[in-house]
Parts: structure tokens; sequence; C-alpha cells
């Protein structure tokens, strides 16, 4: 985040974004560390718009575990505690950048608890077969919640970024969302079996 080619690298993904959709979204959504990816965004999108590919820059949301979510709190949080390991960070190295892109795009921060994290991680592995670590749930456990809040228009254009694979943090894999440990299922590697526990049926 205090490398100025990480941004510049980064924010290339802006451009991938606008040429496999054909546009810009009205939201992109992600979780929130140091910012530099917030940042980075941020830079691609307004590049486009300034080369007129792009009408507007879609406004960012950046979301934060609540117990290390500097942005929300308007302050460095001296002692940072969260699950989301990858986005424990009290005193963020992209701070001036990640305000100026939020103020550019109408853009806000967010927080979200540990809990609402959870449950989005396994959400996203149930329910849609996208396998995130935690940290990577924050930015969709936020837009869930925003969305709860009426704060989505129903016809809005959404991306949501999920940046870290779940084998990046496998132990929350293997607890339920009080923490308790899990026993993995076993099965042998016959295609029947296998089927069978997952509850599917054959055409």
């Amino acid at each position: 985040s205090v490398n100025p080619d990480r941004i510049e690298g980064q924010k290339t993904a802006s451009f991938e974004v606008v040429e496999n959709l054909g546009f810009a979204p009205d939201f992109h959504v992600m979780p929130v560390g140091n910012a530099g990816n917030y940042s980075a965004y941020f830079k691609g999108y307004l590049e486009e718009f300034n080369e007129g590919i792009i009408k507007e820059v879609p406004k960012l949301w950046g979301f934060q575990a609540e117990g290390s979510a500097p942005f929300v709190a308007g302050h460095p949080i001296e002692n940072p505690e969260t699950i989301a390991t990858a986005i424990r960070i009290g005193n963020p190295a992209s701070w001036d950048l990640a305000l100026s892109a939020q103020d550019c795009s109408y853009g806000e921060f967010g927080a979200v608890s540990d809990a609402e994290i959870l449950w989005m991680h396994r959400f996203l592995s149930n329910e849609v077969g996208v396998f995130v670590e935690p940290s990577s749930a924050t930015g969709a456990a936020g837009l869930f919640k925003n969305s709860k809040l009426g704060k989505v228009p129903h016809d809005a254009k959404i991306v949501v970024t999920v940046t870290g694979h779940g084998l990046k943090d496998v132990g929350w894999a293997l607890k339920d969302e009080e923490g308790n440990e899990v026993s993995p299922t076993s099965c042998s590697k016959d295609a029947a079996e296998v089927a069978e526990l997952l509850g599917l049926e054959k055409n």
C-alpha cells in the first residue's frame, strides 16, 4: 500500500471490470485494511472516466471489521482485533489516498462484526461456491448489511471484490459460527459416495 507501483498495478483491475462488463458498475464493494486496493480501484476508474471510456466513477464502498475500523472511527486504532487477520490494521498506510478516493467517488467506509463476516464466509462457500478467507468475505458482508438497511437500489449494478482464497486461512473453515472445532466429513474417492454426501442427484 505504500509502494506506488502496487497502486499502478492494481488499478488495472478497474480496467478489467469495465472491459468485461462493458460499463462501470454503480457500486464497487471491497474489504479494506491498508486501503491500497480502495485507492487503486479509484485511480483506475478515474483514468477511464477522464478518457471518456465510462460515464461515471462507481461509488466505492470499503468495509472493515468492527474491531479494526479506523476509517469508520476517524482515527487510528491502537490495538485492532478481529478474526479477519488480513485486514487487522489499525493505522492504514493509504489513509490520505483512500479518504480522497472516498470523497471523489461519493463512497463510504463501513464496518461489520466478526459474526457477520463468518456468516458471509460460509454463505459464499455453501451458496455461491466461492471459498474465501474471512477477510475477503468482509466486503460482501458489508454489501448484505447495506442491502438490509435499504441503501442498495434494486436495479444497481454492483461488483464485489473477494481478494483472498480460503486456503490462506483454513482455520475458520474448520470451525462453526461460535468458533468451535468441527470434524471434516471423510469419504472414499468413489464418485457415487461423494455425490451422495453432497446431496447430489443424477439427472
